[in-house]
């Protein structure tokens, strides 16, 4: 039973990294970015949603809700200001960039809110379900899970069906011809991180729904593990990010659990080695080939 118990916190978590890891696959699947400051987006969700719940009284999903529209504007905003200049620029450079942007965000958050850690109110209201054998599903575990899922289908449809989302895989595919072909290369590389952002938002709060400690450093690390997630499963790919964010919170609960707390963080990038070495593209990842 408590293997069981051990299993469904995995998924819960793992459902957390996955929201975050379809954010950083977008991104990176589109325009070719890594954009190492989406962890602080999501802890600006979380600051957002804590004042807008906290100090503005709002209903959880209207702060939620507020909170969304607030991490699209800061997404386009960053992506405007730091990484438009660099659309031409090396890897490396946009890579130090967003670095830069995430110490930012981080201090900004510390300068306006504080270093002491708020106690965050869950977003949900769900009663647990309990199960034959004492096993307990909380609420937050059944919203995030099922949230992630929709998420994931509402992306892969959006991409494969809409008219904005061929525009956004002919920019993957190339970003000079899609111009010829009339396309707003900078229009649609904004919309991806606004995208991407307001799903930060919406991983924020879940996030400290089941965490409920919430301070400028909440989104360092969750955003380091979903950016595993999102390689671990193929970024580039929005099934991969889902599979690898549930993968990742499966290997790390479990790891807790049974082997070492300390040696998660170890477990988890012995792995992703292991998957890369035998798998390159990550597990849903497809491979690329260069044209010499």
């Amino acid at each position: 039973m408590d293997f069981i118990k051990y299993l469904i916190t995995g998924i819960s978590l793992g459902s957390v990294y996955a929201i975050i890891a379809l954010g950083y696959t977008m991104v990176y699947g589109i325009a070719k970015m890594l954009n190492f400051a989406h962890g602080d987006v999501i802890m600006v969700g979380g600051y957002m949603t804590f004042i807008f719940m906290n100090s503005l009284g709002m209903p959880a999903i209207l702060a939620v809700l507020g909170a969304m529209v607030v991490c699209t504007v800061l997404g386009i905003v960053i992506e405007r200001v730091a990484y438009k200049p660099l659309r031409e620029a090396s890897s490396l450079a946009v890579l130090i960039t967003a670095i830069g942007v995430s110490y930012l965000l981080q201090n900004l958050a510390l300068i306006i809110w504080g270093s002491t850690p708020k106690s965050f109110p869950s977003v949900v209201s769900i009663d647990p379900i309990v199960l034959p054998g004492g096993i307990t599903i909380s609420g937050e575990t059944i919203v995030t899970v099922v949230v992630s899922a929709l998420i994931m289908i509402g992306l892969t449809l959006f991409i494969n069906k809409s008219k904005l989302g061929h525009a956004m895989q002919a920019v993957a595919e190339d970003k000079g011809a899609a111009q010829l072909m009339g396309i707003n290369v900078n229009a649609t590389i904004s919309i991806t991180f606004a995208i991407g952002s307001a799903l930060a938002a919406v991983a924020g709060a879940l996030l400290c729904s089941s965490y409920p400690l919430l301070q400028p450093t909440t989104g360092a690390m969750p955003g380091i593990r979903a950016f595993v997630a999102a390689v671990f499963g193929g970024i580039g790919s929005i099934p991969g990010a889902m599979l690898g964010g549930v993968l990742l919170g499966i290997i790390e609960s479990l790891t807790k659990a049974y082997i070492s707390t300390e040696l998660s963080d170890a477990v988890v990038f012995a792995m992703l080695i292991v998957v890369l070495l035998v798998k390159p593209t990550g597990l849903l990842g497809k491979k690329i080939s260069e044209k010499v």
